[in-house]
């Protein structure tokens, strides 16, 4: 290690746990340029020494590292920085939006309608052909789901509504937008899916509204995809405010 790793603990505020010291010298070291994508960590002993920090801390420190993404344990060939995508390092989100209970329901549908409003304008101007093809062919599956059948399977649609959502979201080039997006989506699956069974139209309404979104897209118009995203969304946020029996946490 050199000077200037010593220069990153000397900075860090006083009163952090050994663990904690570990966390954001590593943290520095990355930002800093010394570790980058799939670099390989210095063995235990030496790097528990740079840091002045135990090897148990170091461990935990690590531990603590790969469980957001930042770091990975190769058995038998040591310790690596990961690819930092976006994917990877946003996980951890979801395990905090599964901890908030029914009565934040609301905010987590109002986040993810901001997040896809804009994902949908940036898909206008970044979708790629092969995405639109595919965005068309599950619509083209859903029609005959929602419209042709003699009775709606609503877990059938529902999972085709995600796989929607998600290929707009990748569509978006932004690889953060698509990440926290997808962390949201299986988590407010459940009100959607009461919506759709309460109110069986709706969901005639939502894959309409669906073919709105995609004719927007494909027309390049940025704004006019964000709106009618936005109206799309905005229906559950009713459903749920005007509905307070929903008492299930959102899923």
């Amino acid at each position: 290690m050199t000077r200037a790793d010593d220069a990153v603990v000397s900075a860090l505020p006083p009163g952090l746990s050994q663990t904690d010291v570990v966390v954001q010298s590593i943290k520095a070291m990355i930002t800093r340029g010394d570790l980058t994508a799939g670099s390989r960590l210095p063995v235990e002993k030496d790097l528990a020494e740079a840091l002045g920090v135990s090897r148990g801390s170091l461990r935990e420190g690590v531990r603590a590292l790969c469980i957001m993404g930042v770091l990975e344990t190769r058995q038998g060939d040591g310790t690596y920085v990961t690819s930092l995508d976006s994917t990877l390092l946003l996980a951890p989100m979801a395990f905090m939006v599964d901890l908030q209970g029914p009565e934040h329901r609301h905010d987590l549908h109002a986040v993810r309608r901001i997040l896809e409003s804009e994902a949908a304008a940036r898909a206008a101007m970044h979708i790629t052909d092969d995405d639109i093809a595919a965005a068309r062919t599950l619509l083209d599956e859903m029609h005959d789901l929602v419209f042709e059948k003699a009775a709606i399977d609503h877990e059938a649609v529902l999972k085709g509504d995600l796989a929607f959502h998600r290929i707009l979201a990748k569509a978006s080039d932004n690889g953060a937008l698509a990440a926290l997006i997808d962390a949201l989506a299986d988590r407010t699956a459940l009100a959607r899916r009461t919506f759709g069974l309460q109110h069986e139209e709706q969901v005639r309404t939502a894959f309409r509204e669906h073919e709105a979104i995609l004719a927007a897209i494909i027309a390049r118009d940025p704004d006019r995809a964000r709106l009618q995203m936005s109206h799309h969304l905005l229906a559950i946020e009713d459903f749920l405010h005007d509905d307070d029996s929903l008492a299930a946490p959102a899923q």
